[in-house]
């Protein structure tokens, strides 16, 4: 009779524990996150400003402005777009891909500057100063932050895309993940920022 073995197949081998040391979020990002929270209540303490303004007064807009929704929706749309492309920056650089990484984070600012630019056509076409009424204060403070703020972000692009060509740094995967994920966070918040203050001041209608 043949013999039957007994051998068994050597146990495999456990899975190797994953350090989570490796997935703890960057001290930057958590800061960031913090940070743009704070940021989170300022707007909404002006959104509520701006809505309690218009709940008191009977006539809204009171001088008859024509509110341009086309133009200033087409900006919207390029600044959303420019999230894609942010985040499209954010993957490149974890793949170490700075070619890749520079020209979607142009790209980025490039989009970016063209919503700049058109919100400046936007307040020249305004017939109304920002002394004139609580609508036009609430209009030209709200936008006009959000402004500095995109153009705070588009600062900080160029200052990642400088550095990101000095060859003293090691530019490119883990190591300048998190500073790039911080800026991302950043323009991600503007951004959304700028849908609800769309949606406020252009899309509510007028009450008259």
């Amino acid at each position: 009779m043949t013999a039957i073995s007994t051998a068994t197949a050597p146990p495999a081998h456990p899975a190797k524990a994953l350090d989570p040391t490796q997935y703890r979020p960057a001290l930057v990002n958590v800061g960031t996150i913090v940070w743009l929270a704070s940021e989170l209540m300022f707007f909404s303490g002006l959104f509520a400003a701006y809505l309690t303004l218009r709940a008191a007064t009977p006539v809204w807009p009171p001088f008859h402005d024509v509110v341009d929704k086309g133009t200033v929706g087409v900006a919207t749309v390029v600044l959303v777009a420019s999230s894609g492309t942010m985040q499209l920056a954010v993957r490149e650089v974890h793949r170490g891909n700075l070619v890749a990484f520079r020209a979607w984070l142009a790209f980025t600012w490039a989009l970016g500057a063209i919503f700049e630019g058109m919100q400046v056509v936007d307040y020249m076409t305004r017939n109304f100063s920002l002394q004139q009424s609580a609508y036009s204060s609430g209009f030209y403070v709200l936008t006009g932050l959000h402004f500095l703020h995109v153009l705070g972000g588009l600062a900080a692009m160029v200052f990642m895309y400088l550095r990101s060509l000095n060859p003293r740094i090691r530019f490119g995967g883990h190591r300048s993940a998190p500073a790039v994920e911080m800026l991302s966070y950043y323009w991600h918040f503007v951004d959304v920022v700028w849908v609800g203050l769309y949606a406020m001041i252009f899309l509510l209608p007028s009450t008259k």
